[in-house]
């Protein structure tokens, strides 16, 4: 009896713990998996944002493949996704190609720029190691040039985070705990520096409990972050964002936007012929597209409804994580030649947001709310337990925050 071939495209969090537990509960007779991912490593997306301000480094963030799978049995091909050819079961990759009897889409999310002038040519965007890498070294550069100038430029020191959604707010948390540090290294005092959190919405964290969000602000403004609220980004240029507040127009100069405001599935995905909304496929309760019973799709690219609150569930990583755990768990059923599959139920234990190092929010355990000190070692908790989930506590012990009472 031929062996099934199970590729999975993308090691982000959907990708790799599909990986892993097919590693763990199939055997090598029992299926050919293969898993095919642009770099060699893995990293934590939720982590980006203390990469790009220079808060965490970014070797901490990426864990190398090799490291977590066994390649006697999954094969590893790093290689790029080029285009899905669903009706012909093959994958086309930048150096040649893949065949599937099941394929498993998890190929993470793109910025959504909703179209706003000149920001997919001057914003810089949270999306990789080497985007974070990017924003981080920028920020510096402006920094040490700062000082070097006859005129004094102050768009080098504004700094500008486009949306106040989760990844803004932990983005200008780890920026305000930075530029301290930034400021005595390269002489500059701090009042000379801004940072500005530009958002569309009439409060921060929208949908978020208000109690809490009015607690992030207030640390957030207390260590120097401005809000501009209900104010809609229209023009993003080399050295000044141009925003409308009240039917009238401002301009921040600066030389540094950071556009953490929308994302969408990857458009490979919509591209090869799946029914998608801005990147992402909505699939059925076995996480299934309609049409197709041999591709499963998780993580950003996967449109999965909470009927309960009649919206699409948000793309995040403990989300991404169940639908791998669900899914490695129909393959296995399909593989022992099993028709019926289980329905994906999504099990929330809450959500928690940094402010920084040593501040959080978070609401979790039904609705338990947490702040500082508690939330934080919550965050770090959720961090390490999916080290723990990957890679086992060797993992946790190599990559995991483990300073639990270090602020």
């Amino acid at each position: 009896m031929k062996k099934p071939n199970i590729v999975i495209l993308g090691a982000g969090y959907g990708g790799m713990m599909t990986a892993v537990k097919l590693q763990k509960n199939i055997g090598v007779n029992d299926a050919n998996v293969t898993l095919v991912n642009k770099h060699s490593y893995h990293y934590q997306t939720t982590w980006l944002h203390e990469n790009a301000a220079g808060t965490l480094h970014h070797d901490r963030t990426r864990i190398p493949i090799k490291d977590v799978i066994d390649t006697s049995k999954i094969k590893l091909i790093q290689d790029t996704v080029l285009e899905i050819k669903p009706s012909e079961k093959r994958v086309l990759l930048e150096d040649g190609e893949v065949t599937y009897d099941y394929l498993v889409i998890s190929l993470g999310f793109e910025a959504a720029t909703f179209g706003i002038q000149g920001l997919k040519e001057h914003a810089f965007t949270i999306g990789s190691i080497n985007s974070a890498r990017l924003i981080r070294q920028h920020i510096e550069y402006n920094f040490a040039k700062y000082n070097t100038e006859p005129d004094k430029k102050p768009e080098r020191l504004n700094i500008v985070v486009g949306g106040a959604g989760f990844t803004g707010i932990e983005f200008v948390g780890e920026l305000a705990n930075r530029v301290p540090d930034l400021c005595r290294e390269y002489d500059i005092p701090r009042d000379q520096v801004r940072i500005i959190c530009v958002e569309a919405a009439p409060t921060a964290l929208p949908g978020f409990d208000p109690q809490l969000v009015e607690y992030a602000m207030n640390s957030l403004e207390a260590r120097g972050v401005e809000f501009k609220l209900s104010a809609m980004i229209k023009e993003v240029t080399e050295n000044k964002l141009v925003f409308e507040k009240d039917d009238q127009r401002e301009e921040i100069g600066t030389n540094t936007v950071v556009w953490a405001a929308g994302v969408r599935g990857n458009s490979i995905v919509e591209e090869s012929g799946f029914e998608a909304n801005r990147g992402r496929i909505p699939v059925r309760e076995d996480l299934r597209p309609e049409g197709y019973d041999d591709v499963f799709i998780v993580g950003d690219c996967a449109l999965v409804m909470n009927e309960e609150a009649e919206r699409p569930y948000p793309p995040t990583a403990q989300i991404a994580i169940q639908e791998a755990e669900h899914t490695a768990g129909n393959l296995e059923r399909l593989i022992k030649g099993e028709r019926h599959l289980e329905p994906f139920v999504a099990d929330l234990k809450g959500t928690v947001a940094s402010l920084g190092d040593s501040d959080a929010i978070g609401v979790v355990f039904d609705d338990k709310k947490l702040y500082g000190w508690s939330a934080t070692a919550m965050k770090k908790v959720i961090d390490n337990r999916y080290l723990l989930k990957l890679g086992g506590i060797g993992l946790v012990l190599k990559k995991g925050k483990l300073n639990f009472f270090h602020f």
